[in-house]
């Protein structure tokens, strides 16, 4: 075979490779390669595609924000429910309340301390804007099982 037809045939099978023409093309293959490797005439340049001139930035992740409401009480050393699951950019509503006596809802990545008066319901509303597992636990001294008195959010 002539040198030029070769390199430029190994041109256009490199084009195909780098353009997406690989095993999960929606594509059917052979009819791909079967249309893109027609001879070309001698002397036609080829121009090839560096993995720089292509875009390789991932599309950002758009989640659909939704209320999540949940009803909270803290009492006797634990949060009922003690995990909170939502998505990341959900708005959250949390209303808690304190069956016995003074407690607070303290989640420090979010900068949410709120003071729990007994037999009081607090509202407690944010956007879930940060992505993982928060722990949430009580920030006021209340009694022997203080330390115990801990929850977890997490934001998928």
């Amino acid at each position: 075979m002539d040198k030029k037809y070769l390199t430029l045939l190994s041109g256009v099978i490199l084009t195909l490779l780098l353009a997406g023409g690989g095993c999960n093309s929606s594509e059917s293959p052979k009819r791909e390669v079967e249309e893109n490797t027609k001879q070309p005439q001698i002397g036609t340049q080829v121009q090839i595609e560096t993995p720089s001139q292509t875009s390789t930035q991932p599309k950002p992740v758009v989640y659909e924000s939704k209320v999540r409401e949940f009803v909270i009480t803290a009492k006797n050393w634990s949060f009922s429910p003690d995990t909170i699951v939502v998505n990341q950019g959900d708005k959250v509503k949390i209303k808690i309340t304190s069956t016995d006596i003074a407690h607070s809802f303290l989640l420090k990545d979010y900068n949410l301390n709120i003071k729990l008066e007994p037999n009081q319901t607090q509202t407690i509303e944010f956007i879930a804007d940060k992505f993982g597992v928060f722990p949430f636990r009580c920030g006021v001294p209340c009694g022997a099982g203080h330390k115990e008195m801990v929850g977890t959010f997490v934001v998928k």
